[in-house]
This record gives structure tokens, sequence and C-alpha cells, in this order.
């Protein structure tokens, strides 16, 4: 039954980096997306002095965005280890438990 938790966390390892990773590359790509009509604004100054504040509120929302994507990540990752843990030491007390019976038995 270990070999197969350990397998099932390393899986479970592998989504969440790939989660971890997919959710910087589409972070990256939608600030480039939300840039070009601010870019395309300013350069004809539509904006003014607003640009600036414009485009920190959006880097700042998709940084929240995205930072809360990798902390919801993370934590589900930290709770099924913690799953995969108790379910080992759910084994080694079983294994301990049948172990102590058949010594009492004899």
């Amino acid at each position: 039954m270990k070999t197969t938790i350990a397998r099932i966390e390393a899986v479970k390892d592998l989504i969440q980096e790939a989660v971890d990773k997919g959710a910087t590359s589409v972070e990256q790509i939608h600030r480039t997306i939300a840039d070009l009509p601010l870019e395309v604004l300013e350069k004809r100054r539509l904006l003014g002095d607003e640009a600036r504040g414009a485009r920190k509120l959006v880097d700042t929302s998709i940084g929240a965005v995205y930072e809360t994507i990798r902390a919801v990540n993370r934590e589900v990752g930290e709770l099924a280890s913690g799953i995969f843990e108790a379910l080992e030491n759910h084994d080694d007390a079983q294994a301990n438990i049948t172990s102590s019976k058949k010594k009492h038995e004899d």
C-alpha cells in the first residue's frame, strides 16, 4: 500500500507543479494582452496621467488572481499530502495491531 500511496503522491506533485507553471504561463499571457490596449491609449495620449494608475490597477488585479490560484493549488497539495500521510500511518497502525495480535495468539 505504501508504494501505491507514494506513486499517487508523486502524481499529485506533478499535477501541482503543472498547475503552478500553467498559472504562471497564463498570467504572463494575460498581462501581455491587458497591456496592449493600455499601450495604444498611452501612445495616442488618450489616458493622460490616468494611464499609470490604470496600468497599476490592471497589474495588481492580474497578480492577485494568479497568486490566489497558486495559493489554492499549494493548499490542496498540502491537504492531499496530509491525507496520504494519514493513510500510511493507518496502514502502519493496522500492521502493528495485526502483528501484536499474532504474537499474543502464539
